[in-house]
């Protein structure tokens, strides 16, 4: 029975997963704008956003807010980096900081961490910002919304899907 169960709550967890999701996520190592290496396996144990955002983009200043707020929601519970990528840089960086109150860090990337986590190729070369990543405490993406869909976009949404990953496993 307990077999049972748990290949229904992975085939429902599947079912409800995003276009990226259900698989390691990918390793990156990436500087702040203080030049401090960020690494998701500094964050094992925890559910993890990995958010890519752009500071050009409405939608990413509306998603940071929300960020902000599951942050003060769940504390240490929740851990999340930011991911920027040109035209922003340092300066940018710094500024988005300190006007949307974004306490964790905002990382650096030239192309290759994006492109990894959403599998650009030649034959799908978009990037699409914002886009969110969350991972569970083993280091998989459970799911991953980007910024146009209205579960992430809205905080009750947002929670639900962090809410989901903090649960222990039965």
């Amino acid at each position: 029975m307990r077999l049972v169960s748990t290949a229904l709550v992975t085939a429902l967890a599947l079912c409800g997963a995003g276009d990226y999701s259900n698989r390691r996520a990918p390793g990156f190592s990436l500087a702040d704008s203080h030049y401090q290496q960020h690494d998701p396996q500094d964050y094992r144990g925890k559910v993890l956003i990995v958010d890519i955002v752009s500071t050009h983009c409405l939608a990413c200043l509306r998603l940071t807010d929300l960020l902000v707020q599951a942050k003060t929601k769940y504390g240490e519970n929740l851990a999340i980096i930011s991911v920027l990528t040109m035209p922003d840089n340092q300066s940018t960086a710094d500024l988005f900081a300190k006007e949307h109150k974004v306490t964790w860090p905002i990382v650096f990337d030239s192309g290759q961490m994006i492109a990894s986590y959403l599998r650009v190729t030649p034959t799908n070369p978009q990037i699409h910002f914002p886009h969110l990543f969350l991972i569970d405490g083993d280091g998989m993406i459970r799911n991953d919304f980007e910024g146009t869909d209205e579960k992430a976009m809205s905080f009750d949404g947002l929670a639900a899907e962090i809410d989901k990953l903090l649960k222990p496993a039965r």
